[in-house]
């Protein structure tokens, strides 16, 4: 018997380091040939690290949460014949502490450690992997259950407490079969001795890993390196709602359903032609901004780890049914994990949509480094004033963030108004 260390990738692109954010297995267990032994995410991807060979796992090189160098030791193996490590061999760099944890409203990936209740916030983010919970019946005073980050946002859709909800799945996770046992009424019996308004005690230190602490750092950097200025106005866009109802009505049953947002699309890419510096991306550090002929448009998409941008290339060059199955390809590779790492970089300016949450006033955030980004509030019927006659028109509010020292004000009010123009007047968005 031999032992073989596997070291953490080299992933290119020049990448120095990785975040550790999953383990797919543990000390003690059995591992295949090519089987997935865990999770590493760089700037711009989640990546699966496979075993080269078969064994059995010894130790693990990190806790879920730390920061690795390429080359690290990842997993030792207990495997057959002489393996790959020596005894006097130069020890790997040691992966660096993770952050400190943070309190988010967020799900954290489910293979992070959770810390005892009570437990100093450090011990949240040291790296041992929890121990299986039995299941019991109703969870302790402070408690965690685990769950996934779709059924943790239904349940808060639904109005119920994940703690007094029985997991039937391993180490008691909730699963939406148990959700919907209990919203049934089949849990009901968890609830014996509680009040609606009773008083809550404890409090839970969660690791802001992963995808979450890539968006906090960029998000971050956004609003300490770019002095934003937002711009909203009223859209009527009646007219273009009745003519997405008429091309879907026409052709929805063989070209696809169109949503607002190609219109939307459509109307920046013909705007755009008038404003280049919109169109842009600003390296401050070297002082120089590149105006970008081609529109890679970023979209602003929800997915259960956090917001991501995946980015839909010369959107130019796309009529209102090709960019809504762009839209969905980029969205849908995006919400599962499987965008590639081109697909989630490049973008010239971005687009963000709450869909029906849109409200009615937004400040998006800027995707640094671009200069500029649409958001899009939800449409609502109101009365107005036309021809002296009072009458109801579907309004709609963009709420647009541009980076001020690219981007004069006058010249974002203009570029929203050119894309007004378009959006009022739909029939403009065809005429070349």
């Amino acid at each position: 018997m031999g032992t073989y260390v596997i070291r953490v990738p080299d992933i290119g692109e020049g990448i120095a380091e990785v975040e550790l954010v999953a383990w797919h297995v543990q000390p003690g267990d059995a591992v295949s040939e090519d089987q997935h032994l865990a999770d590493v995410m760089t700037d711009k991807a989640t990546v699966e690290v496979p075993s080269p060979v078969a064994g059995k796992v010894l130790t693990l090189g990190g806790g879920v949460g730390q920061l690795m160098a390429v080359g690290a030791e990842l997993v030792r193996l207990d495997v057959e014949g002489a393996g790959n490590f020596k005894e006097n061999e130069a020890p790997a760099p040691a992966p660096s502490a993770p952050a400190a944890p943070v309190s988010i409203a967020t799900e954290v990936v489910a293979q992070a450690p959770e810390a005892a209740p009570r437990a100093p916030a450090a011990t949240a983010a040291r790296g041992s992997v929890a121990a299986p919970r039995p299941v019991a019946g109703r969870r302790k005073e402070g408690e965690r259950p685990l769950a996934s980050p779709a059924v943790r946002r239904r349940a808060l859709d639904l109005g119920v407490e994940l703690r007094f909800v029985h997991g039937s799945g391993p180490a008691g996770r909730i699963g939406h079969q148990d959700l919907d046992a209990y919203v049934a009424g089949q849990g009901q019996a968890m609830l014996t001795g509680a009040s609606p308004y009773a008083e809550r005690h404890g409090e839970e230190a969660v690791p802001v890993i992963g995808l979450r602490r890539k968006i906090a750092q960029k998000m971050q950097e956004a609003k300490r390196r770019i002095p934003h200025f937002s711009y909203v106005e009223e859209i009527d866009v009646t007219e273009l709602e009745a003519l997405r109802q008429q091309l879907n009505q026409r052709h929805g049953a063989t070209r696809g359903k169109l949503t607002l947002l190609p219109f939307l699309a459509r109307a920046m890419v013909c705007s755009l032609r008038d404003f280049p510096q919109i169109n842009a991306r600003y390296d401050d550090d070297a002082g120089v901004v590149t105006r970008h002929a081609p529109v890679h448009l970023g979209v602003a998409t929800q997915t259960d780890g956090g917001l991501m941008v995946p980015v839909l290339r010369h959107a130019e060059s796309l009529d209102l049914w090709a960019f809504a199955a762009g839209l969905t390809r980029v969205t849908e590779a995006a919400r599962t994990g499987k965008a590639a790492r081109e697909e989630l970089s490049g973008s010239t300016i971005t687009i963000t949509s709450l869909g029906p949450l849109g409200g009615v006033v937004t400040t998006p955030v800027i995707n640094h480094p671009e200069v500029a980004i649409v958001g899009v509030n939800r449409i609502i019927e109101r009365p107005m004033l036309r021809g002296g006659q009072v009458v109801a028109r579907q309004l709609m509010n963009l709420s647009s963030s541009f980076d001020h020292r690219v981007v004069d004000g006058m010249d974002a009010a203009r570029f929203i108004q050119a894309m007004r123009a378009l959006l009022e007047t739909p029939a403009l968005l065809f005429v070349e």
